[in-house]
């Protein structure tokens, strides 16, 4: 210690020098470290717009469906639409039956196009719904549930300027901050009957299922036909003529669409009218040789369970039957013939002296 204080005087260490001290350099670089402005420990404060980002919430107002962050992870338990690919075709369907359909409506040139189909919760789309806005709700009567379909204003003026005779290539006149009328509402009835038609007959190939008009309203908050946070299909189609037209929004629950969600997921229409003629004749040449167990039963009876515990060796049970009694055939549960029991050589043989079943019959026409 005599020698390294004799080699390294108190000044040689630089008393005066930035980071250090009598303890050396630790004790210095820890000074360093206790500073605010070192990078060692400093925590970095998220703004505003970062921690959006992270949520996964957009304030630009651009109503993008690409999400990202907490938002993403919350949304991916909504089912894709495109898990049914049958949705696509029947709702374009659907556009070339509307077409046809409000051409003669309304008379007049009429376009209808597709716009987009998403996924949505259904009370997320309750509060982005634009009012005024007449919803429409419907009843799907085979699959026993509801749908929503909401007219917004800038079609409804427009269908009702074009009923009353309105001229060509102008804009239909909108008169805001009043409630609709009984002569709008009749006649929105009316063109949404045409579409709930339309929407049958898209449905008709897939699954006969018929719509309903249930009642008209204009306040979201009585259209509630399912819970805030279940899943919907929100298809969004535009309706135009010349210089007018609107948008109309059908909206249907995925509880309303499981009862055919099987059809759904077919690829093509007439997926379910496929038939594979060599799967077929190697399915029936397999049945043909398949063993099958048959029982034949001569008598049954009910006798109490006591009995049939104190049964011992060399008891005898009596049977009801004679040896010209009928032979009864099952094939598990299912009775097939009645038949009379005889030898054959050296076997027991039953010979049938009836015809198969109804039963048997019924059973076999399951299979089919």
């Amino acid at each position: 210690m005599a020698q390294w204080a004799s080699q390294n005087p108190p000044g040689a260490l630089g008393e005066g020098a930035e980071g250090t001290n009598e303890f050396g350099d630790f004790s210095g670089g820890m000074g360093g470290w206790d500073d605010a402005g070192g990078d060692g420990t400093s925590e970095r404060i998220l703004n505003q717009d970062e921690i959006d980002s992270l949520l996964g919430f957009d304030l630009s107002g651009d109503g993008g469906d690409d999400r990202t962050g907490i938002r993403a992870i919350i949304n991916s338990a909504l089912v894709s639409y495109e898990r049914l690919p049958m949705l696509e075709i029947v709702f374009d369907r659907l556009v070339r039956l509307m077409t046809t359909s409000l051409r003669n409506f309304t008379s007049d040139n009429v376009e209808v196009s597709l716009d987009n189909i998403s996924s949505i919760r259904f009370g997320d789309y309750l509060n982005s719904i634009p009012l005024p806005a007449i919803l429409a709700v419907f009843r799907a009567e085979e699959l026993d549930n509801y749908g929503l379909l909401t007219v917004d204003s800038n079609l409804i003026y427009s269908i009702v300027d074009v009923l009353l005779g309105g001229r060509r290539g102008t804009a239909a006149m909108r008169i805001e901050g009043r409630p609709y009328t009984t002569i709008e509402r009749v006649l929105v009835q009316r063109m949404i009957e045409v579409v709930l038609h339309d929407l049958k007959s898209a449905f008709e190939l897939l699954h006969p299922v018929s719509f309903s008009l249930d009642r008209l309203e204009t306040n979201p908050r009585f259209a509630a036909i399912a819970r805030p946070a279940n899943a919907a299909i929100l298809v969004k189609l535009r309706i135009d003529m010349e210089d007018r037209g609107g948008r109309i929004e059908l909206l249907l629950p995925y509880a309303t669409l499981e009862p055919i969600r099987k059809m759904l997921l077919q690829q093509f229409m007439g997926e379910k009218f496929g038939r594979d003629n060599i799967w077929e004749g190697h399915l029936a040449t397999e049945l043909w040789t398949t063993q099958m167990e048959v029982r034949a039963v001569l008598d049954e009876q009910q006798v109490p369970l006591s009995r049939v515990l104190n049964m011992q060796v060399g008891d005898t049970l009596m049977l009801n039957a004679t040896p010209d009694s009928l032979v009864e055939l099952r094939a598990g549960a299912i009775p097939l013939t009645r038949g009379r029991m005889g030898r054959r050589n050296h076997a027991i043989a039953v010979r049938a002296e009836a015809p198969l079943t109804p039963a048997a019959k019924k059973a076999v026409q399951k299979l089919k």
